[in-house]
């Protein structure tokens, strides 16, 4: 009966011994590669953001032209994001914002917008989702021309009621059989924009007001 027990002992501390060994393994290589990665969501990012907010928008760093923005129903966010804001000879040009689509077939669908100071889009691009490979991908450049069809489109131009797929009365086409993918994506670029609209001057500010400035 002691041989079992000290057997038994004896394996649950190898268990701890090596559960520790693994959990020191990975808490390492985060702290080893947590730069690296943080740097290529970075670059992933930069690329983005200058497809859709092209050279011709801004003449200041827009990088570095940027500000925190809280979560936000109509974003569709939970945490903290960055807008990034063009200018062009000293007055407001465009501003690139972050957005989710919390209703995708996959779940969440995350974009990536620039508005011009207009309120017009400059450009969507879809920077990550769970939708269907070959069915709700078609979103996401280069596997189908879709979110461009966002390109120069603004509350101005649409009524709030065609910010919908046609299937649904709106103005926005969608792939037959896949309608839940680009249904969410127009529903949160439409609110981004409402977003927008009520928090332009804020967004634009030369001094970044605080973070509870902005709704």
């Amino acid at each position: 009966m002691k041989r079992i027990a000290r057997s038994t002992l004896q394996t649950a501390a190898n268990l701890i011994f090596f559960a520790l060994i693994a959990t020191a393994v990975l808490s390492s290589t985060y702290y080893l590669t947590r730069d690296t990665i943080a740097q290529s969501v970075e670059r992933a990012k930069l690329k983005l953001v200058m497809q859709i907010a092209p050279a011709e928008l801004f003449d200041n760093d827009i990088m570095r032209d940027k500000l925190d923005i809280p979560a936000s129903e109509l974003l569709g966010t939970t945490d903290t994001t960055t807008a990034y804001r063009a200018r062009l000879k000293g007055e407001p040009s465009a501003v690139v914002l972050e957005a989710i689509a919390p209703d995708g077939y996959g779940g969440n669908i995350s974009l990536i917008l620039a508005v011009r100071a207009s309120g017009e889009l400059a450009g969507v691009r879809v920077v990550s989702h769970k939708e269907t490979p070959g069915l709700g991908d078609y979103i996401e450049l280069p596997k189908g021309p879709w979110i461009k069809g966002f390109d120069g489109k603004s509350r101005a131009a649409y009524k709030d009621a065609d910010w919908k797929v046609k299937k649904d009365g709106g103005q926005f086409d969608y792939m037959a059989g896949a309608t839940i993918t680009p249904r969410a994506v127009v529903k949160a670029v439409h609110k981004a924009l409402i977003y927008f609209d009520e928090n332009r001057d804020r967004l634009f500010a030369e001094t970044a007001e605080e973070p509870e400035g902005l709704k």
